[in-house]
């Protein structure tokens, strides 16, 4: 008998310590499947298709370059007098595009997190019209996540997984923007331009939902929402990871260090993302410099996992958090890459032909621990406060666009379609609707002098995620959710960092404001393509890191 006790008492052993290997290590387990499934290939350059020897007589349609960055905040950019750690990154590349050119004080993103965000910028539509309402996540890592935001003692609400609409799902690969829609690459490619992508993609990984089945002619990048900066070994990676946030702890055993080329088989990048997509922008200019091209450029810098250079991390030593030095230097380094395409087409001999936007897919997340990333403005990624929502939004074409032209807005993802189409002087397609206008038009730009810019881009704006509803009317901004069951109304003519909530004291407006709300649904609405997994909790005002306290203002966000 005492021999059967020990024997119980080992194999009792053995199952706690493998069911603590399991639990410490079964985030990495879909890694491991798709390293298995899918193999990265040793590294090998990419050609890019070369253009004519010598440019085309006659009038040529200008070059245009969509830079994106990802979850950069309103106060990421030194432009506006903000930058990280109080301006000890200076951005000085990226603020040459609104100081030689314009930028908008209300530059809005189209959702507040990215996968919608970049289906309005390719659609030129509320990505609500064909049913593009939510981030596209595997199953497993919406799981994971709201198992690592639970509710607490302190009274701080927990994440919700619906488990129940994971029946009948689609599958994460056709999660995209369907074939039928009309992309910025389908129009301008039917009309002579060569396109090409470069970076992060996020809008589908079916072969007809890839960049090459939807308008572009190269393509190299990744499909999914990330992948790693670096190699978490490299001596030459200075990494933060974020012990607070279960994303986080997703990201670092899962995400490859892969990239792919016009959807074949995944191979290794060479040295920081950031730089290897720039490399590549640079060698696909000059490339095409003797003919009309679109760049579709989507940096997946800042986002997550926080991985820097250590020659930038070195050269801010006067950061002393760690973590802010990081994302510091990521965007040094993000910046100084938009500088070499800058001047790369200068030196093509392109650049004042060349139409530059740029601006981010949405507001400064709140899981990265960082307070003023969307300083002065409320909210994070996630939410739709001005902080979620408000992002760089700046044009350049020299000769074209006045330097330092400043515009109040507001702009939005939705009008890059359309502002790109009137720069190649291309139609827009009339048959769907399109919901975003010229910028060149609206605001008096592209004449030459640039004066004269007394345009309002748009008069009513609205962005919807779930139960997470907002329309701006003029100045005023009413936002409905319904955990917690609240409105806000704001005056952002006088209170533009969103502090004076207006609902209680004005309900007639409150009323006349969810009335359009409800219009918009039943007209720009359809059934999403797949629903919402996850709904998890969102502070307004302090990042993920900072202590859950009673009384916080919180909303929940569906993805």
């Amino acid at each position: 008998m005492r021999r059967l006790w020990i024997g119980l008492g080992i194999l009792a052993a053995v199952a706690g310590i493998g069911y603590a290997l399991f639990d410490q290590y079964k985030y990495h387990i879909p890694g491991i499947l798709s390293r298995w499934r899918d193999p990265i290939a040793a590294h090998h350059p990419v050609v890019w298709t070369p253009g004519p020897t010598t440019v085309a007589a006659g009038k040529r349609p200008p070059n245009i370059i969509v830079i994106l960055a990802d979850d950069m905040g309103h106060n990421d950019i030194s432009l506006f007098g903000g930058g990280v750690a109080g301006g000890a990154v200076p951005t000085p590349n990226i603020d040459s595009i609104g100081r030689q050119g314009a930028s908008f004080d209300a530059g809005y993103a189209a959702n507040a997190t990215c996968s919608p965000s970049r289906a309005a910028i390719m659609t030129g539509r509320y990505p609500t019209r064909f049913g593009f309402e939510f981030t596209a996540v595997p199953v497993v890592f919406a799981r994971a996540v709201s198992r690592g935001e639970r509710a607490d003692v302190n009274g701080r609400p927990g994440a919700i997984f619906h488990e129940e609409r994971t029946k009948g799902l689609i599958d994460y690969p056709d999660m995209g923007v369907p074939p039928g829609e009309i992309t910025i690459a389908d129009l301008l490619r039917s009309n002579g331009y060569h396109t090409m992508q470069i970076g992060k993609w996020h809008l589908g990984e079916a072969k007809p939902l890839q960049p090459n089945g939807q308008g572009f002619d190269e393509a190299l990048g990744f499909l999914a929402g990330g992948g790693m900066f670096m190699p978490q070994d490299d001596p030459g990676v200075v990494n933060a990871k974020l012990p607070w946030d279960p994303i986080d702890r997703f990201l670092w055993p899962n995400l490859p260090y892969a990239v792919q080329w016009n959807g074949g088989q995944r191979f290794a990048p060479t040295g920081h993302l950031t730089d290897y997509w720039t490399d590549n922008a640079v060698a696909a200019i000059k490339a095409n410099r003797n003919r009309p091209f679109f760049l579709y450029l989507a940096y997946n810098a800042p986002h997550t996992p926080l991985q820097a250079t250590k020659a930038d991390y070195d050269a801010l030593p006067q950061i002393k958090d760690h973590t802010t030095r990081v994302y510091g230097a990521m965007i040094r380094q993000l910046d100084r890459g938009i500088g070499r395409v800058l001047q790369t087409l200068k030196d093509q001999g392109i650049d004042d032909n060349t139409l530059v936007i740029f601006t981010s897919d949405n507001g400064g997340a709140w899981y990265t621990g960082l307070a003023d990333s969307n300083a002065p403005f409320r909210g994070f990624k996630a939410t739709y406060f001005e902080g979620g929502l408000r992002v760089p939004f700046l044009l350049r074409w020299p000769g074209r666009i006045a330097p330092g032209t400043r515009l109040p807005g507001p702009a939005h993802h939705l009008d890059i379609f359309a502002t790109a189409a009137a720069a190649a002087g291309v139609p827009v397609p009339g048959d769907r609707p399109t919901d975003g206008v010229s910028l060149l038009a609206s605001a008096g730009l592209g004449t030459g002098g640039g004066t004269g810019a007394t345009g309002v881009p748009h008069e009513r704006l609205f962005w919807r995620s779930g139960d997470n509803k907002v329309v701006r009317d003029g100045a005023w901004k009413l936002q409905i959710a319904a955990k917690p069951n609240a409105a806000w109304l704001y005056d952002l003519s006088t209170d533009p960092t969103e502090r004076r909530n207006l609902a209680a004291a004005q309900p007639a407006r409150v009323a006349a404001m969810r009335a359009m709300i409800a219009a918009h649904d039943r007209d720009a609405t359809r059934k999403p393509l797949w629903p919402a997994l996850i709904e998890a909790p969102i502070r307004i005002d302090v990042p993920l890191n900072t202590p859950w306290k009673p009384g916080q203002e919180y909303v929940y966000w569906s993805n």
